[in-house]
């Protein structure tokens, strides 16, 4: 297209490219047609997804996992709600995103018009920004003021709502996107290091709670190093699984399990806890420091909120990998602390092996959750769902590399992993990827079965079959002594699968699932598998954990 033909739809695709954009999730509407048009003709693809919530979701994920902000699009009125959910399950999960949408144009902006309401102000309690585009010259710099904002510090979603006919003007010739300019990471402040430092060195028991902003940060290995270096056993919250690979003799594992666990031990026993990208949202902090009596280094790119259980002692807020190095060069060396480690560890590999080694049927969750590690390789992706799975495969699925099981644990929405896991082939194809998800969350958004399946994207979808809400049915047993309401009837899903054109298959005995899952993952093609699951393990677990003092002392 010449320059005095363009038109601002163009403008803001050449604005994405700039931005090193190459996918756009969503479904094209009448208000923004222009746009979708505009993007055949770039090198971005443009992703039509089943349901503008699905195409949210698949953006967050792709954010997630290459750190450059996902986009998504939509039409304006009921697109761009269903593209609220994750939206802000971005900004809670601080996850770099850019929801787009249509709006009614300007002409009729001012009074009530068909598909027309307010859709700034409903995105902008739940991003960092949330903007209308009025003009068709301030695309460059909305569209860059939106990346940053999305991509830098905390990370989170950004909104901007593009009136029809201000996306079908023209724009002058001259009009240019700006240059992206990547801030470099910075050193920590000498003083503040000193001053943690000395709290370490005086420490007796200190732990490392490691959270998604390591992950982000790419601090796996200066983390490594800072446990080593300084003998800190190391816990993660459920986001921050991989960061610290579980093998290590310093794992501790993660905590985030409703009830006092046995990583929490560590932390009972610490004085002083070393908060290395983490963040209030993923755990609440009255869990590990509940008298809020134990001095907290926080290490992260900002500072920490207010929490009277998170009275920060130190903070270090600058790139994490400079803090973590130069705190233990300034600590040097220190005795091993005592904060669980081993025994911790052993509880949670014996709990997982009586897992693997259970045969009942319908099947125990220890033995999906080890059958599932046993079929996926290091470097494989696994994303769970919300649910009572989530708890399983949260404190026993050993993960060894960061980004290799993705949990939401900001707003724990449902149903996010199928669109999710598109998102996440897209962004990392060589990686075999399979989705651990209820029949609950599973309905919400399996239509994007199709949109894999047409984009010729190999995945697993496991489905724990349980004919119920199971989370909030043991929540109800824990806390109410009875649930009801929480029970549903399901299809049968290998017919469902067969009809999408995937591969159906449902599990019969507990020794079905481990070479089911293995010929599924070789599969060149989406494949379901529906799992009966035991959740009376639910409460079994409870009541094993017994007497948590016993160990603790």
């Amino acid at each position: 297209m010449t320059d005095d033909l363009r038109t601002a739809a163009d403008l803001i695709v050449e604005c994405l490219e700039n931005e090193g954009v190459t996918h756009v999730f969503g479904i094209p509407g009448e208000e923004n047609i222009r746009l979708v048009e505009a993007i055949s003709r770039s090198s971005i693809q443009y992703v039509l997804t089943r349901h503008e919530q699905g195409a949210s979701f698949m953006a967050e994920t792709y954010g997630r996992l290459t750190g450059k902000a996902g986009v998504c699009s939509a039409t304006l009125g009921p697109g761009a709600i269903n593209l609220l959910l994750g939206t802000v399950d971005a900004t809670t999960n601080s996850t770099p995103l850019i929801a787009l949408s249509a709006q009614v144009g300007m002409n009729r902006s001012f009074k009530e018009s068909h598909q027309g309401v307010d859709l700034v102000s409903m995105f902008a309690p739940v991003t960092k920004w949330s903007e209308l585009v009025a003009t068709p010259g301030a695309a460059p710099e909305m569209i860059r003021k939106a990346f940053k904002l999305a991509q830098t510090e905390r990370p989170g979603a950004v909104y901007l709502a593009v009136p029809e006919d201000v996306e079908e003007a023209q724009v002058d010739a001259d009009l240019r996107p700006l240059r992206v300019n990547v801030p470099r990471p910075d050193e920590a402040s000498p003083d503040q290091v000193t001053r943690a430092a000395s709290i370490l060195l005086d420490a007796g028991n200190p732990v490392v709670l490691a959270g998604h902003g390591a992950t982000r940060a790419g601090a796996g290995a200066a983390l490594r190093r800072f446990a080593e270096s300084l003998a800190i056993p190391v816990a993660t919250t459920f986001h921050g699984k991989g960061v610290f690979d579980d093998e290590h003799p310093l794992a501790l594992g993660a905590v985030g399990f409703m009830r006092h666990d046995y990583v929490n031990f560590g932390f009972d026993q610490a004085d002083v806890i070393v908060a290395v990208g983490y963040e209030l949202q993923e755990f609440d902090p009255i869990r590990i420091n509940p008298r809020g009596d134990k001095q907290i280094i926080h290490i992260h790119r900002f500072p920490a909120e207010v929490d009277a259980h998170y009275d920060v002692a130190v903070g270090l807020h600058s790139d994490i990998s400079r803090s973590l190095d130069a705190l233990a060069a300034a600590v040097g060396s220190r005795p091993e602390s005592r904060a669980g480690g081993q025994g911790i560890r052993a509880l949670l590999a014996d709990e997982l092996a009586r897992g693997r080694a259970d045969d009942r049927f319908p099947l125990a969750p220890a033995r999906i959750v080890a059958d599932t590690r046993d079929a996926l390789g290091r470097d494989d992706i696994v994303l769970v769902d919300t649910g009572a799975l989530k708890m399983w495969m949260a404190r026993l699925y050993p993960t060894y590399e960061p980004n290799t099981c993705l949990i939401s644990n900001g707003l724990s929405t449902m149903a996010w992993t199928v669109p999710g896991a598109i998102g996440a082939k897209i962004a990392r194809p060589g990686a075999k990827v399979l989705v651990a998800t209820g029949d609950g969350a599973f309905l919400m958004n399996s239509q994007e079965i199709e949109t894999a399946l047409r984009l010729n994207l190999p995945m697993v979808i496991l489905i724990w079959v349980d004919n119920a809400y199971g989370l909030i049915s043991w929540k109800m047993d824990l806390e109410i002594g009875r649930n009801v309401d929480t029970a549903f009837g399901n299809p049968d899903f290998v017919a469902y699968a067969e009809s999408f054109g995937a591969t159906g298959h449902a599990i019969s005995s507990a020794e079905e699932l481990l070479p089911t899952l293995r010929s599924a993952l070789a599969a060149d093609t989406v494949s379901v598998i529906a799992c009966p699951v035991d959740y009376s393990a639910n409460l079994e677990l409870i009541q094993n954990l017994g007497d948590l003092d016993e160990f603790a002392s």
